[in-house]
Order: C-alpha cells, then structure tokens, then sequence
C-alpha cells in the first residue's frame, strides 16, 4: 500500500512552533507506544532528550534512510541529521518515557 492510498499521522505529538524557515515538533511516547505512521517530506534533525530505547519501524514503500526495523539507545542531547522520504512508524522499546525534538527545514 502506497502512503498516498493510507491515512498518515503527524511526525510528532504536537507542533511547537513554525514559520517560513522551520517546523519544530514534539515527539513524546510512554514505553511501549507507537506514534502515527508518517512520512517525511523534508529534510530534518532529531534532538534526542529522554529516554532509553527507541527503534524505528519503516513502511515497505519507505525510501528513507531506514530500510529494515532499527532500535538504538538514546543519547540525550544528541542531533541527529536526517534526509526527507521516510514513511515509518516510531517505538518507544524502552523502559522509559522517550522524548524528542525534530527539526523540519522547509525548502527555500
């Protein structure tokens, strides 16, 4: 099924802030839980800030970064750099409340 032919969510639990140049969001998951699955349209950072395990779930017609199911610790304070085209599914696979923020930079 192509992310066109299925109900996508948000990238993150709640939009923090946006104007011409940036979109930044939220992204908060109680252990256990998945967010949305969502696609990304554009270039983005991830901003690790809490939590312990977090794996990523990609759709098959993915052409992100991620192919296959990937889970890494967290490093709190971490940025992680990431190109647009993911269509996947966040896991909090921890023990702990897993929060982040994530950069969208918006085309010029």
């Amino acid at each position: 099924m192509s992310s066109d032919e299925r109900k996508l969510g948000g990238i993150g639990s709640k939009v923090l802030f946006e104007d011409d140049k940036v979109r930044i969001w939220e992204l908060a998951l109680a252990p256990g839980e998945r967010s949305d699955v969502h696609r990304h349209d554009l270039d983005y950072y991830l901003v690790q800030v809490g939590g312990d395990r977090i794996a990523v779930e990609p759709e098959p017609d993915s052409e992100g970064e991620y192919k296959e199911y990937f889970a890494a610790d967290v490093v709190p304070g971490i940025v992680v750099p990431m190109k647009r085209g993911g269509v996947e599914t966040a896991v909090n696979v921890g023990e702990k409340p897993y929060y982040e923020i994530i950069v969208e930079l918006k085309d010029a």
